[in-house]
C-alpha cells in the first residue's frame, strides 16, 4: 500500500470535524507540494474583513520566513470535512451547491488583500480535490474536481504539484458574444493596448476568416490555413509584430499578431471543419507553445457558433462577453454562451483530457451608447427575466450582475462608452486608446476590472 493510500485510509469515511482532514491529508499534502514546516500557516487571514483561509503557503527567501512573516502567500488551501455534523456528506463534485459556495470562497480569498500574491488555490474534503489558478484578477479552474481514489491520488497530486512548480505565464482569453455588432475586435485591440501600456506582453489572434482586426491594424494576412491543416507549419511563423510611431516618429513594438488568413472560409463549412485534425482543439494545440512567451492571449473570432468561434473558445481560459445595454439579442445570446455554449466546450475538453479545469465565462460589460438612467432600468428588468428563466438549471445573475447578492443590491454593469474617436482609430489602424484620454482611462479601467 502506498503512502497516499495509507493516508487515505486512516481517514473515517464520514469524517465531521476538518481537524482530522488537517492533521492527516492537508498537512502532508503541502508537505508533497514542496512546502516546509515553516512555509506553511494555518488560519491565514485573508485581509478581508475577519475571514481566514484554512491554510496558506509560501517558500521562505533567506531572512524571510513565511510562517513568521505571514507575507506574499503563494498558495492557499481551504478544506472542508467529508460530512457535517449531523452526518449528511459533504459533496464537493462539480455543479453541487457545497462545491459551487466552496468555490466561490476560494475565488473571495484569492483576491483578498492579504492574498495578491498568490498564484494558486486548492479546495478539498479528502475525497475531492481541485486546483485553481490567479491570473492578475482572474481565477479559473486547472484542474476538474477530482475525485480522489487510491489508484489515481498519486498521480493527481503529482499533476498539481507540477503544474504549481511550473506556473505558465499566458493567460488565453476568447473575446465572444454570438451576437455581431456588440465591438469584440474593438475590445480586443483596446485592451490589448492599455495592457500594454502596463507592461504586459500580448499576443492577439484572428481567428475569423473575415480578417476585421487584421484588417483594422492594416497588417497583411498570413498562413494561419497552412497551420491548421500541416503539422509541419509553425504557427510561431505566422507572428506579426505590430508597431506604433511614439511622439519622435520611432516605431515602438506594441504587441504580436497572429493575422487572420481568407482561405480559412474554406472550413466555415462543418463537413470541411471536421477534416481538420483535432478539429476545435486545433487552435489550443498550437497556442500551447507561447503560454510562457505572453502574459495574455487574446483571441477574436466570427459571431457564428461554428468551428471558428468553438475553436477560439476551446483555447481559452476565460470568455470575456461585450453586450449592448439597448441590444436584447446581445443580453440573451450572453445566457446562451454562458449556460450552452461553454459548457459544451468544457464537456469535448475534459473527453479529450480528464485533468483540464475548462473554461470559465466573466461577467458581461455594456459595450456602446451611455445608457440613461431610465434605459438601466429596463435594461435590468430584461436581466431579471433572463435570470428568473434559468434559475432552475444555471445561476446567471453572478455573470450579470457580480457585485449583487445578498444583502447588497447593487446591480452595477462595467460599461466602455462609445467615442468618434474609436471609429476614426480604425481607419488609420491605430488603438483608440493611444489617440484619445478618455477612451484611454475606460479601457484601463476594463483591464483593471477584470484582468490587472
Amino acid at each position: 500500500m502506498t503512502k497516499w493510500a495509507k493516508i487515505l485510509d486512516s481517514i473515517p469515511d464520514k469524517e465531521s470535524k476538518e481537524v482530522v482532514i488537517h492533521d492527516f491529508f492537508i498537512k502532508p499534502l503541502i508537505e508533497e507540494l514542496g512546502f516546509g514546516k515553516y512555509e506553511c500557516s494555518p488560519q491565514f487571514a485573508t485581509g478581508d474583513s475577519t475571514e481566514k483561509v484554512d491554510f496558506a503557503a509560501r517558500k521562505n527567501t533567506g531572512d524571510d520566513i513565511f510562517f513568521h512573516s505571514q507575507n506574499n502567500p503563494y498558495l492557499v488551501v481551504e478544506v472542508k470535512a467529508r460530512a457535517t455534523k449531523t452526518g449528511n456528506r459533504i459533496n464537493l463534485s462539480e455543479g453541487t451547491p457545497q462545491h459551487r459556495q466552496v468555490v466561490a470562497q476560494i475565488r473571495r480569498y484569492l483576491r483578498a488583500p492579504n492574498c495578491q500574491t498568490a498564484q494558486w488555490g486548492i479546495i478539498t474534503n479528502a475525497t475531492h480535490i481541485q486546483l485553481f489558478r490567479k491570473h492578475g484578477g482572474v481565477v479559473h479552474p486547472v484542474t476538474t474536481s477530482v475525485l480522489i481514489k487510491e489508484n489515481n491520488i498519486n498521480q493527481t497530486i503529482s499533476y498539481i504539484k507540477q503544474l504549481i512548480q511550473n506556473t505558465p505565464k499566458a493567460l488565453t482569453v476568447c473575446v465572444y458574444n454570438n451576437k455581431g455588432g456588440v465591438g469584440k475586435t474593438t475590445t480586443v485591440i483596446n485592451l490589448a493596448a492599455v495592457l500594454r501600456l502596463k507592461n504586459k506582453k500580448i499576443l492577439l489572434v484572428d481567428f475569423d476568416s473575415q480578417g476585421d482586426l487584421t484588417k483594422s491594424l492594416k497588417i497583411k494576412e498570413n498562413n494561419l490555413f497552412n497551420c491548421l491543416i500541416d503539422k509541419k507549419v509553425e504557427l510561431r511563423s505566422t507572428i506579426t509584430p505590430y508597431f506604433v510611431k511614439d511622439k519622435k516618429k520611432k516605431n515602438v513594438h506594441i504587441f504580436d499578431v497572429i493575422p487572420s488568413d481568407k482561405r480559412m472560409e474554406e472550413y466555415t463549412d462543418t463537413g470541411n471543419a471536421a477534416r481538420i485534425e483535432n478539429k476545435s482543439s486545433r487552435l489550443r494545440d498550437l497556442l500551447n507553445v507561447f503560454i510562457n512567451d505572453y502574459d495574455y492571449i487574446f483571441i477574436d473570432c466570427p459571431t457564428q457558433w461554428l468551428f471558428f468561434s468553438q475553436s477560439g473558445v476551446y483555447a481559452s481560459d476565460a470568455v470575456l462577453i461585450p453586450t449592448r445595454h439597448n441590444d436584447l439579442n446581445s443580453l440573451h445570446n450572453a445566457a446562451r454562451v454562458i449556460k450552452n455554449f461553454i459548457p459544451e466546450i468544457n464537456k469535448q475538453r475534459r473527453e479529450k483530457n480528464e485533468k483540464d479545469g475548462g473554461t470559465i465565462a466573466l461577467p458581461i460589460f455594456f459595450n456602446g451608447e451611455t445608457p440613461s438612467d431610465s434605459q438601466i432600468e429596463t435594461t435590468n428588468k430584461e436581466i431579471q427575466k433572463i435570470i428568473d428563466e434559468s434559475k432552475s438549471e444555471f445561476d446567471l445573475a453572478p455573470y450579470y450582475w457580480p457585485k449583487f447578492g445578498k444583502g447588497n443590491e447593487n446591480k452595477s454593469i462595467f460599461k466602455v462608452l462609445k467615442y468618434a474617436e474609436i471609429a476614426g482609430a480604425t481607419f488609420e489602424g491605430i488603438p483608440a486608446v493611444y489617440r484619445n484620454i478618455k477612451v484611454k482611462d475606460y479601457y484601463e479601467q476594463l483591464a483593471k476590472e477584470y484582468f490587472l
